[in-house]
């Protein structure tokens, strides 16, 4: 068993720095696009199913509360925590409205989108991120494997390679912290 942790943790750490080397001026582009965001009054709006939903959730939350430093909140949404508006929607609508219509109504021009998926194929993240386009919203997609449908739709696309999801699910967590870390950064200079 010792051998299998060992062997786990190798391939995640290949899949992590692979994907480091292929994205790396990429993730620059999208923290200098959502530090902006921040400076001109927008917000960051997240959102993604099961383990994905947690992601955006966790990373809503280093904006809004902090991450490394103590800086004043940034504004930021998962669409995914509120279960009267989840329910309320996939009820009398569809779960592949979910986030579409509070899209519709929470987000705005100039406002960054996240939309997370590690197969790409999610309807209900696709929906959003159509509407986040028509609505003049920079559109980010987290996705793995071939990248599914998402990954042709969005202003910029990460695709994990690998298709094994927990290595997928590593990789988009960790591209989320070290966003929260160079945008905190570039807003409010390097940790002391």
């Amino acid at each position: 068993m010792k051998e299998a942790v060992i062997r786990i943790f190798e391939e995640g750490a290949r899949v992590k720095i692979a994907f480091a080397k292929e994205n790396a001026d990429r993730i620059v582009e999208v923290v200098h696009l959502i530090a902006r965001t921040f400076r001109e009054g927008h917000k960051v709006i997240l959102f993604g199913n099961g383990g994905s939903a947690t992601d955006a959730s966790h990373i809503a939350a280093e904006f809004v509360n902090r991450f490394l430093i103590d800086r004043p909140p940034l504004p930021a949404i998962a669409l995914n925590t509120d279960i009267a508006v989840l329910t309320s929607i996939s009820n009398d609508f569809g779960y592949d409205q979910i986030f579409s219509k509070q899209l519709s109504a929470l987000g705005h021009e100039g406002d960054v989108v996240i939309g997370i998926s590690t197969s790409g194929n999610s309807p209900n993240v696709i929906k959003a991120l159509d509407v986040a386009k028509k609505n003049g919203m920079k559109t980010v997609v987290f996705t793995g494997g071939a990248g599914g449908k998402m990954a042709n739709i969005a202003d910029y696309t990460f695709v994990v390679p690998s298709k094994h999801t927990p290595h997928i699910q590593e990789t988009h967590i960790t591209l989320g912290h070290i966003i929260c870390q160079l945008v905190d950064e570039e807003l409010f200079g390097k940790k002391r």
